[in-house]
């Protein structure tokens, strides 16, 4: 993937995460899975399928564990993937490196309004590579505006 199309599809995450019902205690988010072929193979937003699943996770689930697309594959989301979580079992983080898609791009740290995140961390320390666009992050705040000052 060239920085053209990561902004590309990532600036669609940002536009699918407009689909999020606000939430007072959660962000909106949304992913887009990218096979190695460029091919969109999965898309996911924030409370999507249930009031607690997560952009990533909602994506990631939407394929069988086995679907030889995903090792490899690029995960395109507006929020640095949740490394905790009293919600379900495994984090968006765990997911991600279990699934074995390869690289991640995101716009946003997760501020530590909720939980301190170590998204970022544990990814590359799993070998993923991340890439950041933090020229986006203002489009991403906005969506959030629901959940009060983000710093």
């Amino acid at each position: 993937m060239t920085d053209h199309d990561d902004r590309y599809w990532l600036e669609q995450a940002i536009e699918l995460s407009r689909s999020c019902p606000p939430l007072e205690s959660a962000f909106s988010v949304g992913a887009i899975i990218i096979d190695a072929s460029g091919q969109t193979i999965s898309t996911g937003y924030s409370r999507e399928t249930g009031l607690r699943d997560h952009a990533e996770e909602v994506a990631i689930n939407k394929l069988p564990a086995d679907d030889p697309r995903l090792p490899g594959s690029t995960i395109y989301s507006t929020l640095e993937p949740c490394s905790k979580r009293s919600s379900h079992p495994r984090t968006c983080t765990e997911l991600i490196i279990a699934a074995g898609i390869t690289r991640v791009v995101m716009a946003w740290r997760e501020p530590t309004i909720f939980v301190d995140c170590e998204g970022v961390e544990l990814l590359t320390a799993a070998g993923l590579k991340v890439i950041e666009y933090p020229d986006l992050v203002d489009a991403v705040r906005q969506i959030n505006a629901h959940l009060g000052t983000l710093d």
